[in-house]
């Protein structure tokens, strides 16, 4: 269990609020934070990570402090940032050597038995010998993978993961973090409001370092059913229907614009219901927020 108790950062002496009073609890299993750039997700996670410290609040991972105690922290905690770089004139194999010494896996024999058996586990096996810094983003990432396991963390963290992959690596990512997240807790970071939906039994939303809302994706969804409406329109059409309606999206097909937008009893001005989805949602809190009608909510 991990366990965020009114979690606050400021930055310089300007005042900046990267969060504001977060509190989470979170168990096993994949959970999503959700937001815009700049919502305070990275923030969150450096300070999860034990990358920097807080200006208050609290953290505990199975009883550990991570604040008070962040060298007995680190043993529990993999991280993956958004930007994870590598050595050059490095090969994968080499690195893996090198870390799982780190790590205090002591014999040769084990060592070569937890890189093979993470090697084959993201597929990297054939070019284990290459050197990292000609692999692809995806490979990269997936290499950032086989780093993080070659102990058994309870806390894995991985920050936007699949920005910049093309859609056969981001589909092969997102089943490989589904199949680490069994027996640990794994935090998703990211924007792509798909990844979370796709991925995550539980989540929160993040916006200008507050917690806008958490629960289950589908049942927070859910509350939206009967309340959101689509409407196909040419693309000149699209400033008015903004000025006349609480439009959530535009979506391009075929030429012209879907719209969704969020109200009651649109039909009579050519819409046609539709079911809501995490896009909508995120949509509506964020656009709401930025309005300053908040919306938050909390579903359990």
């Amino acid at each position: 269990m991990l366990s965020i108790r009114e979690l606050s950062k400021t930055y310089g002496r300007r005042g900046v609020r990267a969060l504001q009073s977060i509190t989470l609890e979170i168990g096993n299993g994949m959970y999503g934070l959700l937001g815009p750039n700049g919502a305070g997700k990275s923030t969150l996670m450096r300070t999860l990570a034990t990358l920097q410290a807080p200006s208050a609040g609290s953290v505990e991972l199975d009883g550990v402090d991570l604040l008070k105690e962040p060298i007995r922290a680190r043993k529990l905690i993999g991280y993956l940032p958004q930007d994870a770089g590598v050595y050059p004139r490095v090969t994968a194999r080499e690195m893996l050597e090198y870390l799982a010494t780190l790590r205090g896996i002591a014999t040769a024999r084990d060592r070569r038995l937890a890189i093979e058996r993470q090697l084959d586990r993201v597929n990297l096996s054939d070019v284990a010998d290459r050197r990292l810094d000609t692999f692809s983003g995806g490979m990269r990432q997936r290499f950032g993978i086989a780093t993080i396991f070659l102990t058994r963390p309870r806390l894995v963290i991985v920050d936007e993961p699949t920005a910049g992959l093309d859609p056969t690596e981001r589909r092969r990512f997102q089943c490989m973090l589904a199949e680490a997240a069994e027996g640990c807790v794994l935090l998703l970071s990211s924007h792509i409001v798909e990844d979370v939906a796709g991925l995550c039994t539980r989540m929160a939303l993040l916006h200008r370092g507050e917690l806008v809302l958490e629960g289950d994706p589908v049942s927070l969804v859910r509350e939206l059913d009967g309340s959101v409406w689509s409407r196909r329109v040419e693309l000149p059409e699209l400033a008015a229907y903004q000025e006349r309606f609480d439009l959530l999206s535009w979506r391009p097909e075929q030429g012209r614009l879907v719209l969704r937008a969020h109200g009651e009893a649109l039909g009579s001005e050519g819409f046609e219901r539709c079911e809501p989805d995490l896009e909508d949602l995120y949509n509506l809190h964020i656009l709401h927020s930025c309005s300053g009608e908040g919306l938050a909510g909390t579903t359990s």
